[in-house]
């Protein structure tokens, strides 16, 4: 897969390595000259470019990307690449920092984003799951579906507790994708029993989160 990233910053370098690391063919671009010309990834191209400029764009064969992630630290310029990314070039899926929570709300589809990741958003999830039993947690937004990521560990009186995934009758628009159980990772199936003190993770739209919480109370 060919993966455009806009901002060779600490972010973006990070991302590159890892996608380099697994196989994938990382473009990255960054309109500043000393950043370009000090950046060093073995296995991905580095460009000059500027990322919200069409010519440039043109330039490096963004149209020909699967995936864009815009990871510079200027919500404004993220959103611009976002857009371009989706409405000039038809990038099928495209990604999104937002750096300023104050921002979060403009990265949606409108604005070409497919994934907005909200860093300072993502801690306090991350921070509240790892502290909260028994409460539903949105560790993440996935903006062209308007579903979310969510999570929930177990309590012990839970309605849920001792019922097998099969028979527990879940609320519409809603799936299970995964149970954590101590060093486990659990790929659920209708004879898999509940247990005290699993996480489950959760795919589930804005509008079922309320049943999705009152049922495993």
């Amino acid at each position: 897969m060919k993966v455009a990233i806009a901002g060779a910053g600490k972010v973006g370098k990070s991302i590159a390595r890892e996608l380099v690391g697994i196989g994938h063919e990382v473009l990255l671009i960054d309109r500043d000259t000393d950043i370009v010309s000090g950046t060093t990834i073995e296995g991905a191209q580095i460009v000059k470019a500027d990322a919200c400029e069409m010519a440039s764009l043109d330039q490096v064969g963004l149209e020909q990307c699967q995936v864009v992630v815009a990871a510079t630290g200027d919500d404004k310029v993220n959103l611009v690449v976002s857009l371009l990314a989706k409405t000039e070039y038809g990038v099928p899926r495209v990604v999104a920092r937002v750096n300023h929570p104050k921002n979060e709300w403009l990265f949606d589809d409108m604005w070409g984003v497919d994934v907005a990741v909200s860093t300072p958003r993502l801690l306090s999830a991350l921070v509240e799951e790892a502290v909260a039993v028994g409460d539903l947690v949105r560790l993440m937004t996935f903006r062209q579906s308007k579903t979310n990521l969510v999570e929930m560990t177990l309590p012990y009186d839970s309605n849920v507790i001792g019922r097998a995934v099969g028979d527990v009758e879940w609320p519409v628009d809603t799936a299970l994708v995964a149970i954590l159980r101590e060093d486990r990772v659990i790929s659920p199936s209708a004879d898999d029993p509940l247990e005290v003190g699993d996480e489950l993770l959760f795919v589930a739209t804005d509008e079922q989160e309320k049943a999705l919480s009152d049922l495993l109370h």
